[in-house]
């Protein structure tokens, strides 16, 4: 459930409250019981993880071109003896 802040028009007293969406805002204060108003906020801020999200990250100087290596077709991984006669396998042997 969403948490909203609020603010005494008159006392100037400020709060958070726990609500559901659903619920209708809240009408008065809870230390001097006059008129109060749903505070906007601007909520929580993005947190970027990892690499690549600044200007810096991911380039050479002047090239405009990624640091990143090319990437490489992976090498097959050699089958087993076992693996090579098992049945509708189709990987041929390693001799050793």
């Amino acid at each position: 459930m969403p948490t909203y802040e609020y603010e005494c028009k008159s006392c100037g007293h400020s709060f958070e409250a726990v609500q559901s969406m659903k619920d209708e805002a809240l009408k008065e204060c809870p230390l001097c019981g006059k008129e109060i108003r749903r505070v906007i906020n601007g909520g929580t801020g993005i947190i970027f993880k990892g690499s690549g999200f600044y200007v810096t990250d991911n380039s050479q100087k002047g090239s405009g071109k990624s640091s990143r290596p090319k990437e490489t077709k992976a090498a097959e991984p050699a089958a087993c003896a076992a693996c090579a006669q098992a049945a509708g396998c189709g990987a041929q042997a390693v001799n050793s």
